[in-house]
């Protein structure tokens, strides 16, 4: 099986979790936690700060490791690793997405997440709570 590693941003601010919708391939329409494929000598951590900036035209920055989920979908293992961001500059503007919410402990579960980001609701509203 096709094994693929990304990075997500879980992007907190003002009690809210920023979410996006894909708008392209197999899981279009999905949503999730915005990130992406790490390149070749990149860190995890760099590696979500590039993509933010390449699909949200922002600058985050990385605030600490939250957890890494293992997931088998039909035709791929995808390993996840996800990292508590915030805004440094920009606007979140969506360059690959088809939508976006800002989402709350009582809106979190308002969408139709993809099965690996669902892994991290539980921490997600944990952070929420606080």
């Amino acid at each position: 099986m096709k094994r693929i590693e990304v990075v997500a941003a879980v992007i907190l601010q003002d009690g809210k979790v920023f979410a996006t919708q894909r708008g392209y391939g197999d899981y279009k329409d999905g949503w999730e936690f915005p990130g992406g494929k790490i390149e070749s000598g990149e860190s995890r951590e760099l590696a979500v700060v590039r993509e933010i900036r390449e699909e949200l035209a922002t600058t985050v920055s990385v605030d600490k490791f939250l957890t890494t989920v293992e997931h088998d979908y039909p035709t791929f293992h995808l390993t996840m690793h996800c990292f508590l961001c915030s805004v440094v500059s920009g606007n979140l503007q969506l360059l690959e997405h088809e939508d976006c919410r800002w989402l709350d402990a009582t809106t979190l579960l308002s969408v139709d997440w993809l099965p690996a980001d669902i892994a991290v609701l539980p921490i997600v509203e944990n952070l929420l709570r606080k």
